[in-house]
Order: C-alpha cells, then structure tokens, then sequence
C-alpha cells in the first residue's frame, strides 16, 4: 500500500539544515512553560475550582501532547513541530524513494516514534522534578543524618549531573556530526525510532491538501462514523489553532522573558515597595482553610506559639518551620490561602532577639 504513494525524491536539498532542525526541536519546548504559567495563575486565582490543574499538570499534557502528535503522524508522517517546519519523516533505507507524507509511517516506525516523542520529555521532566525536591529536602531535611534513605539519595543527586552530562552530550555529538554531514540524524531520538527527518516536497503538500479537502468534504451515515469524524475535525482544529496561535505565543512568551528579566527589576521593586494589601477576602468564605488565630505569635496549624518562625512567600503568613515543610510538601499549597506553594517558598524569619 506504501508503495502505491511513491514519489522520485529530490536529488539534493531534501536534508533539513541543522537551525531547522533545533528550531523544531525547541518548538515543544517554548509551548509547555507558556501553558504551565496559564494553569498557574489558573491556580492561583482560584485553588477550588483550577487546583487540579496544576497539580496533575504533567499528565494532562503529556494527554494532550499524545492525542496531538498521534494526529501528526498518522495525517502529515511528522510530529506537530516538524510539520510547522514543514519536514516529514521518512522510514530509514537505502531506497532512491521516498514516501508521501500521506501514506503514514509503518507501523512499528509508527509507534517507536510516538513513545519517544512523548513518553521520553515527560520521564525526563518527572525526573527532574525528582532531583530537585530531593535536593530541596536535602537541604531542608528534617531526617536523621544517619538514616539508610538520606544517603541512598545523597548518593543518587551526586551521580545525576554526570548521568545529565552524558544524556546532553550524547545529543551535542550527534549533532555535530549531522553539521559534519557524518550522521543522517540530528537527534539520536530519531535513530532509535528508525526514521529520517526529510523536507516536504510540492507533491507532499499537493496529497496533505487533498487529503484534508476529501476529510472536510466526506459525508458519513453511520453513528460509529459520524463520531470518528467529529473527533478527528475536532483533534485537527485543535492543532490548526495551535499551529496558527504560535506567533502569538512566541510574543507572549517574550513579554513574559522581558518582565521576569533582570531588566525590568526596577519595576518589580516598586510595585513590591505598596503597602501590604489586607488578608484575602475569601478566607472567611472557605472553611476548609486553616482559621487564623486570635494571637499573632500562634502557629496557625499547631496552635501553639511559634517555632523557628517561617513564611511563606506565596502568601505571607507565619508558621512553625516544622509545620509549614510538612504541610507544603505534602500538599504543595498555603493551609491558609490555599495557593499554589512550594519549599523553595519557605522564609525563615529572625527576629532581632535571636
């Protein structure tokens, strides 16, 4: 059935240089932090209702990353970045052919480079977020120096930056050597999927063009079919508007870079020199934050006065250190303002007498 889509490849140019190449690369790259900061403010303008969302972040996208680029290369033989650069993927061989981007990938082709597309980023990102609690607790920790765990994962965060070192380096190799024309891949993710990024051909965007008129125009009668149908205009408006929002993004994504710069800490400081704003009003509406006590030296979880004083930058409010690690890191918010709050956001306070 391949083989009915053939078409004469280019002699040459079909190669993808290595800046379109990275650029596709870093694509996915820009679009997860711009949709994490979206779920954060989410999150934090409202903990009851958008809390959830940040919380289960990563497997909600990584959902949506799989019904996305599952869509792109079962449609376009690429993944949603390579098609916005207009490259496909093609299997590996030794043939002078190459086929349409509408005849799909093999299956196996298919499927390997599904999982590395999406379950490889996701692995890595727990993984770091991994490294960096243990070291936060490391550095925070309120366990024995002697227990068995503490120097299991001491040892652990000792070996990672080497482990990192040689997953980084393993990808700066490989793309010197495609600089060098010594490699057919740029990524070594390409070659375990067992594909080559090539750029789409006139006769490539001539089939994905009518490929997508046939699917707009093709009238179904069954139940079964007519749903299958409205999944799949859905999935693909979907992607559409990400791909034809992605200059926006690029801007607001700038804007955020520009605003959270070094640059711009003149700003900062003068919307942090205010007067402090009162407690939130919907404190006394939510009875499932911690009520405040009546003395001000008083830890709101333990009820007793304070010990080893610490704030939480998130919100403001003083507990005992004890108290607040073991709260946060259990729920990661405020027990108070119920915002979205993380051990690094732990102050610890001394007064002048201490």
């Amino acid at each position: 059935e391949v083989g009915a889509h053939l078409t004469a490849a280019p002699a040459g140019g079909d190669r993808p240089s290595v800046f379109e190449a990275v650029a596709q690369d870093s694509l996915m790259a820009a679009v997860k932090p711009a949709l994490q900061h979206l779920v954060k403010v989410l999150a934090e303008s409202n903990p009851a209702r958008y809390g959830f969302l940040w919380h289960w972040f990563d497997e909600i996208y990584v959902l949506l990353d799989l019904l996305l680029q599952q869509h792109y290369l079962a449609r376009c033989s690429a993944s949603f970045s390579e098609n916005f650069y207009s490259l496909k993927r093609i299997p590996m061989g030794d043939g002078r052919q190459q086929p349409l981007a509408t005849a799909g990938l093999p299956k196996r082709q298919h499927w390997k480079s599904l999982l590395l597309l999406v379950l490889v980023p996701y692995l890595k990102g727990k993984l770091e977020k991994l490294v960096s609690s243990l070291r936060e607790e490391d550095e925070y920790s309120i366990h024995p120096p002697s227990s068995s765990w503490k120097r299991f994962y001491r040892a652990f965060l000792a070996a990672y930056p080497y482990v990192n070192m040689t997953w980084e380096g393993w990808f700066l190799v490989q793309q010197l050597c495609y600089i060098l024309g010594k490699a057919e891949h740029h990524s070594p993710m390409l070659k375990l999927a067992g594909v080559r990024l090539v750029r789409l051909t006139a006769e490539d965007i001539q089939a994905l063009e009518k490929k997508w008129a046939e699917t707009t125009s093709n009238k179904t009668h069954s139940f079964t079919s007519r749903v299958q149908s409205a999944l799949r205009r859905a999935l693909g408006g979907v992607a559409f508007s990400l791909s034809t929002g992605l200059s926006v993004s690029v801007f607001f994504l700038q804007f955020l870079d520009w605003w959270y710069s070094s640059e711009n800490q003149e700003t900062i400081k003068s919307l942090t020199a205010l007067p402090t704003p009162p407690p939130p009003v919907h404190l006394e509406q939510e009875p499932s934050s911690a009520v405040l006590p009546s003395l001000r030296t008083v830890c709101p979880l333990c009820r007793k006065v304070r010990v080893n004083a610490t704030a939480l930058a998130t919100s403001g409010f003083v507990f005992c250190y004890r108290c607040a690690y073991s709260y946060v890191k259990a729920h990661q918010r405020c027990p108070v303002t119920g915002y979205a709050t993380e051990l690094q956001h732990l102050v610890k306070l001394y007064s002048p007498e201490s």
